[in-house]
């Protein structure tokens, strides 16, 4: 059965059918060998239902909408104003500043996409008029981008927390350190970049001009106030936090910046429509699959076959970071989350390994697939948006991955670094 399953899967996939079609199909397959033919595939429709029936799947929608209002808007031009005049001129200023650029559009919209587009349209060409190579501005642009994947909001903690029981809350405020280092790491490798290299430095702000674009900037800062302060304060679940971001962004975009109008919120909403659509059923094939390989003890039986049965807990975090490295180098995140949590669900909770650690890691490697070759979803949107090769945007790329994988070995050596802002709260 369980071969029966992979080829299928990888059949569907050479031949170009969508992932979910390919989920579904498999899904077929099991329930036809566990139940000797498809007179009991009710009992697919109703897993694919349980699986989209959570609660807190409802935050996915609002924070992909208030994502899509922001990036319609002008939250991330002032972010980046603000940034810029504080460190733009020391050396390798404008690089960090992109970098912090992205880490704070990241925290807003939740969105490694829409940070790509959204910070890297206006700063990739003045990192290369101040003498940044561009397959160095693009390297940056990309793998800092992926640091929304850690700082709250994030869409792949949301899809964890709700197959493995997680907190959201504990994912979303254990993120925020791990994503702060390596926001620190990518500033320093770039600080180093552009002494090597010699790359020129901005002219000073006035004291003037940063009270200006800091005034400017407080609003969009906003949001991650609404979500962390929201939810630590007892003021907010994850998902109301969502739906109030949603009423921010609008309040922020049409009212206050009037950049966004009718024309626009109608466009966000079709393409947060079609956004939802895609990624619940995913969810929802991905929850009837989980159910038909745990039926069926595959994940056990995958768990013997690697020896993984009886392995220690450091065995088995360096096998799921491995297993989510080589997956999301090829398959959406998503989909790799849906496939292999239910696999390693039951040896994690046989040695009571912390859920909340095992989360930020397997968003930390969905981060990495984000920014590797050959698939990376954020290798790709820049090819689309700067119109620039593919292997130029792949070219400078491996400093940033060496530095992203170097924060897994750390928090698997020192889980403190993910857990302790979540202990600090729960005390």
């Amino acid at each position: 059965m369980t071969t029966t399953m992979l080829v299928t899967m990888i059949v569907l996939l050479l031949l170009g059918f969508p992932m979910m079609i390919t989920l579904m199909a498999a899904t077929l397959i099991g329930f036809y060998f566990q139940f000797l033919g498809f007179s009991n595939s009710h009992f697919m429709i109703q897993q694919m239902l349980a699986g989209i029936k959570p609660a807190s799947l409802i935050a996915i929608p609002m924070f992909i909408l208030a994502a899509d209002i922001m990036s319609k808007g002008r939250s991330a031009e002032r972010l980046i104003d603000m940034v810029m005049v504080y460190i733009g001129h020391y050396k390798g200023g404008l690089a960090v500043s992109t970098a912090t650029a992205c880490t704070l559009f990241g925290a807003v919209s939740g969105s490694t996409q829409a940070t790509v587009v959204a910070v890297g349209s206006p700063l990739r060409p003045k990192l290369m008029s101040n003498g940044y190579k561009d397959s160095f501005s693009l390297s940056l642009i990309i793998s800092s981008s992926s640091i929304a994947l850690l700082i709250p909001p994030s869409i792949g903690m949301i899809i964890y927390g709700g197959i493995s029981q997680t907190s959201i809350s504990e994912l979303f405020i254990s993120g925020i350190v791990p994503g702060l280092l390596i926001l620190v790491l990518f500033s320093l490798y770039s600080i180093f970049f552009a002494v090597k290299n010699d790359v020129p430095t901005l002219e000073k702000a006035t004291w003037s001009e940063k009270w200006q674009v800091t005034k400017a900037a407080l609003w969009p800062l906003g949001f991650p106030l609404i979500i962390v302060c929201g939810i630590y304060g007892g003021i907010f679940s994850p998902t109301e936090a969502a739906s109030t971001c949603v009423l921010y962004a609008l309040i922020l975009e049409v009212v206050v910046f009037k950049a966004v109008g009718k024309k626009e919120i109608l466009e966000v909403a079709k393409s947060t429509g079609l956004i939802t659509a895609v990624v619940f059923i995913l969810v929802a094939a991905g929850s009837a699959f989980s159910w038909v390989i745990s039926f069926a003890q595959i994940p056990q039986t995958i768990m013997a076959g690697l020896g993984l049965d009886q392995a220690n807990e450091f065995q088995l975090l360096m096998a799921i970071s491995i297993a989510f490295f080589v997956a999301c180098m090829f398959v959406d995140s998503i989909v790799v989350i849906l496939i292999l949590v239910p696999i390693f669900l039951p040896e994690i909770e046989r040695l009571e390994l912390d859920k909340v650690l095992v989360g930020i890691l397997i968003t930390l490697q969905v981060a990495i697939g984000a920014v590797t070759p050959p698939f990376g979803c954020n290798i790709f949107t820049a090819v689309a948006v700067f119109k620039r090769p593919y292997i130029e945007v792949v070219k400078g790329l491996l400093p940033f991955v060496v530095i992203l994988l170097t924060v897994v070995g750390l928090l698997i050596t020192y889980p403190q670094i993910a857990l302790f802002l979540r202990d600090l709260a729960k005390n």
